[in-house]
């Protein structure tokens, strides 16, 4: 109904001199793209609440279930182990079956989780806990793949061209966004052991909740008329011929090789910031601090750079600035890190490690479609982050590989009854890698952008507010039956 009412109004709009022309070449903004936009922001969220709800408290979940501080690590690390092999199936999803298909089932296998990693706290007799809790997160990882993809997809079929950077960084900001829930509520529910089973049955709301708006109110993959010529043109490649055009394009391979890298690193960061905190001195309290800090700030970052990069289209300039910028910072974290008493010190450094790493990541995102258009968005999104998931299950056992115990005396504060481990070698290689990744891309990474040029060749797409404009100019010109 929406999009027949928006229909009838192009002749209205079709008075003035351009956006006249635009609407009659049958371009247009749908108002519920809003709607899609939420509805994936808030799965997304949910989704990532689960991804790393154990983390912030580790050490309590462990000592709850009898289970060991690397057993808890893999409940993290499925997430990444999973969308290796099914990120590419999803990326298939997106670009074949559609959009709304894609975030419907992501619904439903993000609310099965939740509720199946729920069950040992439910069911008594349960004696194996780690299975259940790992297949719950395993479904979960499931619907990361079909979610995160998603915002660069929903960016460039339904929103114009000067949205489509601000649309791409509220749905990618909302996962960190998650995160952030995540590293506040959990230690702030989780003081015990027996607080576990409530901090379970909180983060299965939201999970319910996005089901039920998932199912109810997505009804279309794509809007009944393009927003712009890109849009016209989306996924234009089929699935296999895609997948080697981006092999054999050089810009993307060097972008998802780094970006992906940082994307492994940050990752990594999120998951081991507890245990690397607590092995110095600091609490759960104080972990969870810094990392929702990391959160606040990256969304912060990604805001403001995303309207930056809208306006100025700026993309490749913006992402290598920001890399070297969160290389310095990742430096800084590894030597802070291994001090004791450094609150203050560590808490700047976490806000300024997400507002410089994190704003890019939309910015990557858009780049990667720029530059491998007529690619589907959701292959080049899709690779990009299945790259990154990939090396960052190789970073992260790397990262754990090169940690050592403790036999000294030390003034841990991590509560999983084992000696602490001693994380200095592990910090400073990820500050390496961070380093690496960061100087390939300055140096190496150069791009048209290749949809903004076939957009220019074609025709700009419809500008709500331009076209307000000259629909009020026209009154002057044209007497109101001509606008009726």
């Amino acid at each position: 109904t929406l999009g027949r009412e928006e229909a009838k109004q192009e002749p209205a709009c079709a008075q003035g001199s351009c956006c006249g022309r635009q609407m009659l070449r049958g371009y247009r903004a749908y108002a519920r793209r809003w709607v899609f936009l939420l509805v994936i922001s808030l799965l997304s969220c949910s989704n990532a609440t689960l991804w790393l709800s154990f983390a912030p408290v580790a050490d309590t979940i462990a000592q709850h279930f009898l289970l060991s501080t690397e057993q808890i690590n893999w409940l993290s690390l499925v997430y990444l182990v999973v969308s290796i092999p099914f990120g590419v199936a999803a990326i298939w999803v997106l670009d074949t079956v559609g959009l709304r298909w894609a975030i419907v089932l992501s619904s439903w296998l993000n609310f099965a989780g939740s509720v199946i990693r729920s069950l040992p706290c439910m069911v008594t007799g349960i004696h194996n806990p780690f299975a259940f809790l790992m297949g719950g997160q395993s479904l979960c990882a499931l619907a990361q793949t079909l979610v995160v993809f998603s915002p660069a997809k929903l960016a460039a079929v339904w929103f114009p061209e000067h949205q489509r950077a601000t649309a791409n960084m509220i749905g990618t900001m909302s996962n960190p966004l998650g995160l952030l829930v995540t590293n506040l509520l959990s230690p702030a529910l989780v003081k015990k052991g027996k607080d576990v089973p409530l901090m379970l049955g909180v983060y299965s709301i939201p999970a319910g909740l996005t089901f039920l708006l998932a199912t109810a109110c997505l009804w279309e993959s794509t809007p009944p008329i393009p927003p712009s010529a890109g849009a016209a043109q989306s996924t234009s490649e089929k699935f296999l011929d895609g997948l080697k055009l981006l092999a054999r394009n050089k810009a993307y391979v060097i972008l998802a090789v780094c970006f992906g890298g940082g994307i492994g690193i940050f990752s990594s960061f999120s998951t081991l910031l507890q245990q690397v905190l607590c092995a110095n001195g600091y609490s759960n309290e104080f972990a969870g601090l810094c990392g929702a800090l990391f959160i606040v700030f990256g969304i912060l970052g990604a805001l403001a750079l995303g309207l930056y990069v809208d306006r100025t289209k700026h993309f490749s300039g913006a992402l290598k600035i920001g890399l070297c910028l969160t290389s310095l910072v990742c430096v800084a974290f590894a030597l802070v890190s291994q001090l004791q008493g450094q609150t203050v010190a560590l808490a700047a450094i976490c806000s300024l490690f997400g507002l410089f790493g994190f704003a890019v990541a939309p910015v990557a995102m858009e780049l990667a479609v720029e530059c491998s258009f007529p690619v589907g968005e959701g292959a080049a999104a899709g690779l990009l982050f299945v790259l990154g998931q990939a090396e960052g299950v190789l970073i992260m056992v790397l990262l754990t590989a090169l940690t050592v115990r403790r036999t000294e005396p030390s003034f841990s504060t991590c509560q999983d009854g084992q000696d602490p481990l001693d994380w200095k070698v592990s910090v400073l290689l990820m500050a390496g890698l961070c380093v690496l990744f960061s100087c390939l891309t300055v140096l190496f990474f150069h791009t048209p952008y290749r949809r903004l040029r076939a957009e220019a060749d074609a025709s700009p797409s419809v500008q709500e507010d331009a076209c307000a404009a000259t629909s009020e100019t026209s009154d002057h010109a044209a007497p109101p039956a001509a606008l009726l």
